[in-house]
C-alpha cells in the first residue's frame, strides 16, 4: 500500500523508532505481572506513570477507563495466559465521559459529524468513584480472575500525574 501524506509524518517517526527498536523477541508475557484498565485519554501514559517499560504490562484503554465485557475478557486472558497477577483500574480527573451528559456528548459529536448519531451508545459516568468501586468489584468477583490476583482502583490526576488509591 502506498504511503500517503496523511500518515507520512507518523511513518517517518516509526522508521526512527524502528532504527532504535530493541524489544523484538518478547513473548507477550506481562513481565511485571501488571494489567492496567484506563481511559483512552492522551494525557495518560500508562507505563511511565507506574515506572514500567514496554513488555511489563497489559494495557486496556477505552472511554472512561471502564471495565466492560471486552476488558473482562482481556483480563481473564492476561491472568491465565500472560502472567498477570495485579490489575489496576485507573480512570482519571477531568474525563469527558465523567463530566458530560449523554446529550452534551451527542451535541459535540453532531457539531463535528453533522449527525447526532443517537444510534451510537455513549456511556457516561455519573459518579466516577462509584463506577470505579463497581468496576473493581466486578473484576474481583469474576469467577475466572481468582482471589490470588490483586485488584485495585485508582484515580489518576491529569494535572499532577499522581494516582490515588480508592479501593
Amino acid at each position: 500500500m502506498p504511503e500517503t501524506s496523511d500518515f507520512s509524518d507518523l511513518l517517518a517517526a516509526n522508521r526512527a523508532f524502528a532504527a532504535e527498536f530493541d524489544f523484538g523477541g518478547f513473548d507477550g508475557i506481562a513481565r511485571a505481572g501488571v494489567a492496567i484498565v484506563t481511559c483512552m485519554d492522551s494525557r495518560i501514559e500508562p507505563l511511565g506513570m507506574l515506572g514500567l517499560q514496554p513488555g511489563d504490562a497489559k494495557i486496556l484503554r477505552n472511554p472512561g477507563g471502564r471495565v466492560d465485557h471486552s476488558a473482562l475478557e482481556a483480563l481473564v486472558l492476561g491472568v491465565h495466559l500472560l502472567q498477570v497477577d495485579r490489575i489496576l483500574v485507573v480512570p482519571h480527573t477531568r474525563c469527558a465521559v465523567a463530566s458530560s451528559t449523554v446529550a452534551e456528548i451527542h451535541d459535540a459529536v453532531a457539531a463535528s459529524a453533522g449527525d447526532v448519531g443517537s444510534w451510537q451508545p455513549m456511556h457516561i459516568v455519573e459518579d466516577q468513584l462509584a463506577a470505579l468501586r463497581d468496576d473493581v468489584a466486578s473484576v474481583r468477583a469474576h469467577p475466572l480472575i481468582g482471589a490470588d490476583v490483586q485488584v485495585g482502583g485508582f484515580l489518576y490526576d491529569v494535572d499532577s500525574g499522581l494516582m490515588t488509591q480508592h479501593c
